[in-house]
């Protein structure tokens, strides 16, 4: 299986990024885990994705590319890179580094990304007290699953953060952007919010 590479994991300083905080909790059972996500944007090569969770003992079952990270503790990055396309990407991970990542215009009839283009490389890190995620996506990437994407200062897009647990101890949904329904269901593209390339 290949990765795209073109950005070293973990040389990117997050430290003045600004963070989305995963706070509006809709669902589950009053388990609100503190989480936000960090994206930063460089320039003609592509987005450095950093998230964390501050939770002590993740569950952590998965550890391959595919598996069913949205039952362990998770964290979610779904985002429409190209406005002009109805395409979003769904990336989730666990704190084993494990993921699955596929395209779609909603929840059924998706594209795994390897089918299409190579994969991101992905590194956790668990401490006693939270654990993080890094990815980052090139342009290549994400011309492959997107289109071609006009990406550059003050371009829009849109996307949501997520955190949650679907058999953990305490199921939960955390998101950054609300999503309006009564049920969990974080395949609403609909209620992405806002990004802008800044």
């Amino acid at each position: 299986m290949s990765f795209y590479k073109i950005i070293t994991i973990g040389e990117i300083d997050f430290s003045d990024a600004p963070k989305a905080k995963i706070d509006s909790y809709k669902w589950g059972e009053g388990y609100t885990p503190k989480a936000y996500a960090q994206l930063i944007y460089v320039k003609n090569k592509g987005f450095a994705l950093k998230m964390t969770a501050v939770e002590r003992n993740p569950r952590a079952l998965c550890t391959e590319y595919g598996d069913p990270v949205y039952e362990d503790s998770c964290l979610e990055f779904f985002v429409r890179f190209n406005s002009d396309s109805p395409l979003y990407m769904n990336f989730e991970v666990n704190s084993n580094g494990a993921f699955l990542a596929s395209v779609r215009k909603e929840r059924r009839n998706k594209r795994n990304i390897h089918e299409i283009t190579s994969l991101p490389e992905v590194m956790a890190n668990r401490q006693d007290e939270c654990w993080t995620i890094e990815s980052f996506f090139s342009i290549g990437m994400i011309e492959a699953l997107f289109g071609k994407c006009d990406l550059k200062k003050g371009s829009v897009f849109f996307g949501n953060f997520y955190k949650c647990g679907d058999k953990t101890e305490h199921p939960h949904y955390g998101m950054w952007s609300p999503i309006q329904a009564d049920t969990p269901d974080f395949h609403r593209p609909e209620f992405f919010g806002k990004l802008v390339i800044e």
